[in-house]
């Protein structure tokens, strides 16, 4: 990987925050991925590193994964640049990063705010962290509008709560759709190869490999 990869768990959801850096490369704007809240440590991490952002990035519009990006474009404002753009995730999740603040009361979570993207994506973009391209691809199920960013050429990927070590995102929301999300892993995450790697939205990473020979809801579902 030409880029560091740091992994801040954020909200009592545990939610995988990133922060993708060049460390190599300190004048490199970083890109923070699913910001969700406590964005005060998201901003101590930052600074601890050095990094501008460049970009805030979203794979969906859940309050742990979205709760905490308006916080932090306003927070990083007053860095050289601006503030960075918060770019995705597809239009189809608008309504969930409306419906933050809705969402959170309902989990008794404070400080989590709706955010307006910048812009949203579509699959095929392809958005750049350091010198690694990602392509976005659209992997619905958990969410309408849930995508995922591939970097072909690091055999590397951020799948946000589409596919986990051992599980799958859950699809039991009334927008959920178990078959679409299945499809959607069989049909786009499965073929990047067994060796690409990912990280997701919660706990662990693995490798697609791994999972096309265990995870026992794929089994299931490819059957």
């Amino acid at each position: 990987m030409p880029l560091s990869v740091e992994i801040i768990p954020v909200t009592p959801l545990r939610q995988n925050c990133l922060i993708l850096h060049d460390k190599d490369r300190p004048g490199t704007p970083a890109v923070v991925v699913d910001p969700g809240g406590d964005v005060p440590r998201i901003l101590e991490r930052l600074a601890a590193s050095g990094a501008r952002v460049g970009e805030i990035w979203l794979t969906h519009g859940h309050l742990d994964h979205a709760g905490g990006a308006a916080e932090l474009r306003e927070a990083l404002a007053g860095q050289p640049g601006g503030p960075p753009p918060v770019i995705g995730p597809d239009r189809r999740d608008a309504f969930l990063l409306d419906e933050i603040e809705t969402q959170a009361a309902q989990y008794g979570l404070s400080g989590l705010r709706r955010v307006t993207p910048d812009r949203f994506v579509v699959e095929g973009e392809v958005l750049r962290a350091g010198d690694l391209a990602f392509e976005v691809l659209h992997v619905p199920g958990h969410t309408p509008g849930h995508v995922v960013f591939v970097a072909r050429a690091a055999r590397f990927a951020i799948v946000g709560d589409t596919l986990f070590a051992g599980g799958v995102g859950r699809t039991d929301f009334a927008y959920g759709n178990s078959a679409a999300l299945l499809a959607a892993i069989s049909d786009k995450l499965l073929p990047l190869g067994d060796e690409v790697s990912f990280l997701c939205g919660h706990g662990p990473g693995s490798t697609i490999g791994a999972e096309r020979r265990s995870n026992p809801y794929l089994q299931q579902g490819l059957d």
